[in-house]
C-alpha cells in the first residue's frame, strides 16, 4: 500500500481511516524545507495544512507522489501549477470550514463595532475606559461583501439577521439570484462607496492581489470598516494602515495577512484595529471536517477513482447522472487501447441523458483508461490530457440528448475502429455494445479478445475449438451484426488471457480475418 507523509496536525480520525484502508501514514509535524527535500521521496501522498511550501522543487523531489493533499481551502502555498506538470493530483476540503469561517467574520465583524478585544485588553490592564470605547450598532448599516461564494452567503444571511442592508459584488453572480437572496448586487467602486462595513470572501490569485488598495480605499465612504477573513494580500496592508491613520477608514479586523506567520504589521499599533492569527478555521468541528475530508480525497486519489475535490483536474465535478458512468468510461478507453493498437486521434461521443451534462470528466476517465493500457507511467485524472498531447493524439467530443439504441451510449471512434458501451437495468450494469460498427451485447470482462471473420457457417465451432482445446474457458461470448445484417464479428470473454500462440493459431484458420486481445 502507499506511504502518505502528514508535515501539519491533521485530525486523527482522518488519519486513522488511511491506516484502516492499509496505508503507512508518516507523521513528521515541523519539517524544515530541507528537511521536507529529505522525508518527501518515497511518498505517495502528502497531506499538509497552510505552512507547508509544496514548491517545483518538492515535487521534484517527490518522484512517487501521486497526490498533495491540503486539510482546508486555500492552495496558495502549493505549487499547483508544477503538480500539474508532474501528473500529481492535488486536492483540498472546500467545504470543512465554511461555517467557521463565516461565525469568525461575524466575531470580527461585531468586535470591531464594539472595540471588544481593546476594552478586555484595558480592563485586564487595570484600566476602565468605558468612554473610550464607545462602537457602533450594525443595525441599519450597509454591509458590503465581496465574493457571494458558500461563506460570503452565510455572512450575508447571518448579517441580515443583525438588520443590516446587504451588497455585494461577484462576477459570477447573477442580479436575479441577488435578488432571490435579497441581496443587491453592484460593481466593487460603488460597493466601497456606500458600505459601512466590508466584508471579503474571495480566492487569493492574480486578479484579487491588492484588491483593497490605497486608490480603492481612497474613494471609499468616509469611516468605513474592512474584515478580511479569506486570504492575506487581497487588502495592502500598508495601505490600510495609512487610510486609518488618516481618519478616512473607520477601522479593521483582518484574521490573514500578507506573510504569514507574522508578528509585524503596520496594522498591529492602531487601536482601531483587531487582529488574529489566521483562526477561520480553527474550531473543532472544522478541523473534524478537513481530516475527514482530505482522508476520503487522498485515498480515493491513491486508488485511481473519480476525486470530487481535485482542483487540478478539468472539470472534477461530475454530476448525479454522469458520476456511474466513470468507470465505464475508463473501462472503454482501455478495451479501446487493445483493440486498435496506434492512433492519431481520437473522437469520443456521449448520447442520450449523459449528452446534457458537463462530461468532461468522462473524457478524463476515458484517457486515463486508455493511456493505462499503453503507457508505462502512472496515469491519473491529472495527466491523461498531458499524454494525449504529448503521443500527438487529437481528442474530440461530441455530445447529443438523441440517443436511436440506449437511454445512454459512450462511443470511441478512431479510423476504421470504434467501440460503444453503456449501463442497463436498475443495478447500472456495465455492457459492451458495439465493437468496430456490429452490434453486441455482453458484460466488459477483465479478458477479451474479438475475432473478425468471413460470414460464412462454422466459424464459431472453429473458434471455439481451439481456445478450448488450449485449456481456456469461455465465460461469455457474442456474435456481432453490422447494421446490414452481417455476422462477422465475435467478442470472446475468457477466464483467462488468450495467449500469443492461441492467437496466432486463431489467425491462421481460413476465414478468420484478425484476432485482437483487448485486455
Amino acid at each position: 500500500m502507499a506511504r502518505i507523509l502528514v508535515t501539519e496536525a491533521i485530525a486523527e480520525g482522518g488519519l486513522d481511516r488511511l491506516r484502516e484502508a492499509g496505508h503507512t501514514v508518516d507523521v513528521r509535524e515541523g519539517l524544515s524545507p530541507e528537511e521536507l527535500l529529505e522525508a518527501v521521496p518515497g511518498a505517495h501522498a502528502l497531506i499538509i495544512r497552510s505552512a507547508t511550501q509544496v514548491t517545483a522543487e518538492v515535487l521534484a523531489a517527490a518522484t512517487d507522489m501521486v497526490v498533495v493533499g491540503r486539510a482546508g481551502i486555500g492552495l496558495d502555498n502549493v505549487d499547483v501549477a508544477a503538480a500539474t506538470d508532474r501528473g500529481v493530483m492535488v486536492v483540498n476540503a472546500p467545504q470543512s470550514n465554511i461555517l467557521s469561517a463565516a461565525e469568525q467574520t461575524m466575531a470580527l465583524l461585531l468586535a470591531q463595532a464594539r472595540n471588544i478585544p481593546q476594552a478586555h485588553a484595558a480592563l485586564v490592564a487595570g484600566r476602565w475606559e468605558r468612554s473610550r470605547w464607545t462602537g457602533v450598532e450594525l443595525a441599519d448599516k450597509t454591509l458590503g461583501v465581496i465574493g457571494l461564494g458558500r461563506i460570503g452567503k452565510l455572512v450575508a444571511q447571518r448579517a441580515m439577521a443583525f438588520g443590516m442592508r446587504i451588497v455585494a459584488h461577484d462576477p459570477f453572480v447573477s442580479p436575479e439570484m441577488g435578488r432571490k437572496m435579497n441581496i443587491d448586487l453592484v460593481d466593487l467602486d460603488t460597493l466601497m462607496d456606500v458600505s459601512d462595513f466590508v466584508t471579503i470572501h474571495v480566492a487569493k490569485t492574480p486578479e484579487t492581489i491588492g484588491l483593497i488598495d490605497a486608490d480603492r480605499l481612497a474613494k471609499a465612504k468616509p469611516g468605513i470598516r474592512i474584515v478580511n477573513v479569506a486570504r492575506g494580500g487581497i487588502v495592502v496592508e500598508a495601505d490600510l494602515a495609512a487610510a486609518i491613520e488618516q481618519g478616512h477608514v473607520g477601522g479593521a479586523a483582518l484574521d490573514v495577512f500578507d506573510t504569514e506567520p507574522t508578528t509585524e504589521s503596520p496594522l498591529f499599533a492602531l487601536p482601531e484595529v483587531v487582529v488574529t492569527p489566521h483562526l477561520g478555521a480553527s474550531t473543532h468541528e472544522a478541523q473534524d471536517k478537513a481530516g475527514d475530508t482530505i482522508a476520503d480525497m487522498v485515498e480515493l486519489a491513491l486508488a485511481g477513482e473519480f476525486v470530487p475535490f481535485a482542483v487540478n483536474v478539468n472539470a472534477a465535478e461530475a454530476a448525479e447522472t454522469v458520476r456511474p458512468f466513470l468507470s465505464l468510461a475508463e473501462r472503454l478507453g482501455s478495451l479501446f487501447a487493445g483493440l486498435t493498437g496506434g492512433v492519431r486521434n481520437l473522437e469520443i461521443t456521449y448520447e442520450g441523458e449523459i449528452g446534457g451534462y458537463d462530461t468532461r470528466i468522462l473524457t478524463l476517465s476515458l484517457l486515463k483508461g486508455f493511456f493505462g493500457r499503453i503507457s508505462d507511467d502512472p496515469v491519473s485524472y491529472v495527466n491523461a490530457p498531458k499524454l494525449a498531447d504529448e503521443h500527438g493524439i487529437a481528442v474530440s467530443e461530441t455530445a447529443t440528448t438523441t440517443s436511436h439504441h440506449y437511454v445512454n451510449q459512450i462511443s470511441i471512434r478512431a479510423g476504421e475502429h470504434c467501440i460503444a458501451g453503456t449501463l442497463v437495468g436498475l443495478d447500472g450494469e456495465a455492457r459492451l455494445v458495439m465493437v468496430d460498427d456490429h452490434r453486441v451485447d455482453l458484460p466488459p470482462a477483465n479478458h477479451m479478445v474479438v475475432v473478425r471473420n468471413d460470414d460464412r457457417p462454422g466459424m464459431i465451432g472453429k473458434v471455439g475449438t481451439i481456445v478450448g482445446e488450449a485449456g481456456i474457458n469461455i465465460a461469455d461470448m457474442d456474435v456481432g451484426q453490422s447494421s446490414s445484417g452481417v455476422s462477422a464479428l465475435m467478442v470472446l470473454a475468457t477466464t483467462e488471457p488468450v495467449p500469443a500462440d492461441v492467437q496466432d493459431a486463431l489467425r491462421s484458420v481460413d476465414g478468420i480475418v484478425s484476432v485482437a486481445s483487448l485486455t
